[in-house]
């Protein structure tokens, strides 16, 4: 009978960690926010700021980290504004429901304030908004593009490893690529970034009782 090696694994929150060990680990937001807690750190922000956040901290303790620019409000309103086409970009834009119901009242039913949309507006800041609906129109005219793949967000490792898995090996289920990450992410991972490779496969099915498939033979 073989014997499974034993795996080094993510450890628990610890305020006490160096900023060493906290860089070789994938952490989800609800661990880092046990981070902030811990630590008396803010809690506000995404989770590359959060885990920036923890990090000068471990590594710097005691100290103050450095101040970013943070953007102005201005005196534009984009949750109470009369909204025209033309209407300019800022940096402060926003998609509630006024700005969503501008552009559903301009493009129709057929508007969905995807993700692609949102980062073309947010890197089109002084352009118009009947430029936003044009761009809306062009983005959804790739769709019809069989090749056409929408482009995942550099924050967004859940869905970059599950593509990856899955283009590697197209044999996966979306549930044996899901299995993959949930053994994949409490292991060591450079940065915090966790990268799928091959190997994977067949870790995750020795170890994981979510895994319903076999390893592809090599």
């Amino acid at each position: 009978m073989s014997v499974i090696p034993t795996i080094e694994t993510r450890p628990s929150v610890d305020p006490d960690m160096s900023d060493t060990e906290f860089q070789r680990w994938y952490w989800p937001v609800e661990e880092l926010r046990a981070f902030c807690d811990a630590l008396s750190l803010s809690k506000s922000g995404t989770k590359a700021e959060l885990r920036a956040r923890v990090a000068f901290d471990l590594a710097n303790p005691g100290q103050t980290p450095p101040r970013t620019a943070r953007k102005t409000n201005g005196s534009f309103n984009w949750s109470k504004a009369n909204l025209t086409k033309a209407t300019v970009i800022t940096e402060t834009v926003s998609f509630g429901p006024n700005v969503r119901g501008f552009f559903k009242a301009e493009i129709g039913t057929a508007f969905v304030c995807h993700s692609d949309f949102m980062d073309w507006v947010r890197a089109n800041t002084g352009a118009s908004l009947g430029d936003a609906i044009e761009a809306w129109h062009i983005l959804e005219e790739r769709k019809q593009d069989p090749a056409f793949r929408r482009e995942i967000a550099s924050c967004n490792n859940y869905l970059q490893y599950l593509r990856d898995a899955r283009d590697c090996h197209p044999e996966l289920s979306l549930d044996e690529a899901k299995a993959c990450w949930d053994f994949k992410k409490i292991r060591p991972a450079k940065d915090g970034v966790v990268v799928f490779e091959s190997k994977d496969i067949e870790e995750a099915s020795a170890q994981s009782p979510k895994y319903s498939g076999s390893a592809p033979r090599r």
